[in-house]
């Protein structure tokens, strides 16, 4: 497995992914399925399934191996079991790998003995990871039955319909085998020779950032079309603690203990995922030594930075306690450190907030960054652009939040329309938005499947860079890049903000939205909650906390305060959010309203902070952008916008602001 340029042969047994869980604990015990039998297959599977976000606190293969698929829907593989099981080839639905960029949930795979994922649609992340370490991936299901009948695959079922560059490293066996080659000048890509044309924003910043030559440097080409495989250099290149450490050992195994990073004014490290895990994390990881496992990560992103001159935006300590963040790292992105026309790359899924300011912003995976940490490239194949034109404006109590789960909630949408393409945001619906809520958009592109999300910056962007960094408004202005008038996009679709109404995504999928006042219809009743979460990249902006005490204030005007039996969090993304907060009084209403107040951190989003929920049976209802099962503890978790994520912590029940009347 595989002989790379001939075939694949596959000797081990064939796993099911099944919306039956019978068929599935059946072929965990040792019963096998047949293709043949058609089963009903999950759609779905996030990368918080396939290796829980506790699980990666571990990095090495045979570790996480032992934790593969343990986070199915919730729990419903045990330890070892596809590891035990003999299984070569996974297979499921549609948007497989969905949710967070991490590598560690291929590699999971890869450790428990798989060797090909085959599903209906695969996530591009996830497929991209896949590639990077050898796991074979294919939509064919047709390969199933001649894997049955035990021949021998040729890889270039594996390679047919990739672009050249990917391809070259399925047929090598992975990312490193090939950039090896790349950076040693032994292979080198295709030249892009697309001849000059229209091109949409995110066209436009792919060529000029084109890798022409490594050696001496050369950037930019005249024009990109879809499906041009090529190397762009990154701007900006970050990474958290998470991630850190991995692609710390993938830099040094791969490049040397003498390996440096090239430019490392321009790389940035975040201790933002993990600081407020001692305040929550079960005894029962902390018996397998998953505290002090979480505790090396940080260890060993601080010795990276230190050895490579790197600037880490580190931990808050108050009152000689780790007390969160200095920032989420989506956060600080924006307030620091991008500028329009760059191309930002990020080891985590929500990069692509950063598209905001107009740049084009996407998450990596570990490979690819421990790759960019020496070359500054990252391969990238030239995606189709959706043209989404947002029409009029947001009604009374509708914002950002309300627009991606109503368009989440397209059938098409769901049905993976977006996968692997740029959503460009625009239209005098997005201008009219402040930036704070264009962040919303573009961060919760990729929960769309979509590659990144983009908006084309404008006067409020350069207000902005000018206001709170300082930047000349001239020079600022200068780096925007807009699309040509007769710009080929895939398709364009349009919004009319007017008709958007609040929507509440039901646990399990941010795809699973509905409209607000639907939702005692569709769940048999009123939703009490015991947990309301405001917080996260998604929901800690300034906007949020002017929402969040909007919302509370008038309920303390009302002689209201956080209903009984609810816990009401309220956390910042940044140290200068919460400084805003307090400067606006915010702070204040919270504090009075009954709230427990957060420090910037990934925090509960990631089951690693306070407000993340410890039965089954609880409810939370949180601004935060993912409710995939298990992510955020093992309750049941509603998205929504902050104003409903407010109104229903004093409520107690799921609910609008325009539902909270006087107290009774």
């Amino acid at each position: 497995m595989p002989d790379h340029g001939r075939s694949v042969r596959v000797d081990g047994r064939i796993l099911y992914l099944t919306e039956d869980p019978r068929l599935l604990a059946a072929q965990l015990g040792g019963a096998n399925l047949q293709h043949r039998s058609n089963p009903a297959l999950l759609d779905d599977v996030s990368t918080d399934e396939v290796a829980p976000g506790w699980a990666c606190y571990r990095h090495d293969r045979t570790a996480l191996g032992r934790h593969c698929l343990v986070g199915l829907r919730g729990g419903v593989v045990a330890m070892d079991a596809v590891r035990n099981g003999g299984f070569s080839v996974v297979v499921s639905g549609s948007s497989k790998g969905c949710g967070s960029s991490r590598e560690t949930a291929p590699l999971a795979e890869l450790g428990a003995g798989i060797r090909i994922v085959i599903a209906r649609s695969i996530e591009r992340i996830y497929r991209q990871n896949a590639q990077n370490i050898g796991l074979l991936t294919s939509t064919d299901f047709s390969l199933l039955e001649r894997i049955e009948r035990g021949e021998p695959i040729p890889i270039e079922e594996f390679t047919r319909g990739l672009d050249p560059i990917s391809a070259a490293i399925v047929e090598r066996g992975g990312w490193f085998a090939y950039d090896r080659d790349r950076y040693g000048g032994r292979i080198s890509p295709a030249p892009v020779r697309t001849a000059e044309r229209p091109m949409t924003l995110a066209e436009k910043i792919i060529a000029s950032h084109a890798v022409v030559r490594c050696r001496p440097e050369q950037l930019g080409v005249r024009a990109v079309r879809p499906g041009d495989a090529l190397f762009v250099r990154a701007d900006v290149r970050f990474s958290h603690e998470y991630v850190t450490a991995m692609a710390r050992e993938l830099f040094r195994d791969e490049f040397g203990d003498d390996a440096r990073v090239s430019q490392p004014e321009s790389v940035f490290a975040f201790r933002d995922h993990l600081t407020l895990l001692d305040d929550v994390i079960p005894e029962a990881r902390v018996r397998l030594g998953l505290r002090e496992q979480a505790a090396s990560l940080a260890t060993a992103q601080e010795d990276f930075a230190r050895r490579h001159g790197i600037r880490l935006y580190g931990e808050v300590v108050r009152a000689g306690r780790t007390r969160g963040s200095e920032a989420i790292c989506h956060h600080k992105v924006i307030e620091q450190i991008a500028l329009p026309g760059q191309i930002v790359v990020g080891s985590d899924s929500h990069t692509c907030m950063a598209g905001a300011l107009g740049c084009l912003a996407f998450g990596i995976g570990s490979s690819d960054l421990a790759g960019a940490w020496l070359t500054g490239d990252v391969r990238i194949t030239v995606p189709q652009s959706i043209r989404l034109v947002l029409r009029g404006r947001l009604g009374e109590g509708v914002c950002a939040k309300d627009v991606m789960l109503h368009l989440l909630a397209e059938p098409s949408w769901r049905a993976g329309r977006s996968i692997g393409k740029i959503l460009e945001f625009t239209g005098e619906g997005v201008q009219s938005m402040p930036l704070d809520e264009r962040s919303t958009l573009t961060n919760m592109a990729v929960e769309a499947g979509a590659f990144t999300g983009i908006v084309e910056a404008d006067d409020r962007v350069v207000e902005h860079l000018a206001s709170q960094r300082g930047i000349d408004a001239h020079a600022a202005r200068a780096r925007i890049v807009r699309s040509d008038p007769d710009a080929c996009h895939c398709e364009t679709f349009e919004i009319d903000l007017g008709a958007v109404e609040p929507m509440v995504a039901l646990p399990g999928d941010p795809r699973n939205a509905v409209p607000l006042r639907r939702l005692a219809e569709l769940a048999g009743g009123e939703v009490r909650i015991d947990i309301a979460y405001g917080g996260s990249c998604t929901g800690g902006k300034k906007l949020d906390m002017d929402m969040y005490a909007a919302v509370l204030g008038d309920a303390l005007a009302r002689g209201r305060r956080v209903a009984p039996g609810v816990r009401l969090y309220v956390q910042f993304g940044s140290q200068e959010v919460r400084r805003y907060a307090r400067r606006m009084g915010h702070i204040d209403v919270f504090e009075r309203v009954g709230a427990r107040l957060v420090e910037p951190s990934c925090g509960a989003c990631i089951g690693a902070g306070p407000g993340v929920s410890e039965r089954a049976d609880e409810v939370t209802v949180s601004a935060v952008n993912r409710n995939f099962p298990g992510r955020s503890g093992p309750g049941q978790v509603y998205l929504a916008s902050p104003l409903v994520v407010a109104a229903s912590a004093v409520a107690g029940r799921i609910a609008h602001p325009s539902e909270l009347g006087p107290e009774r």
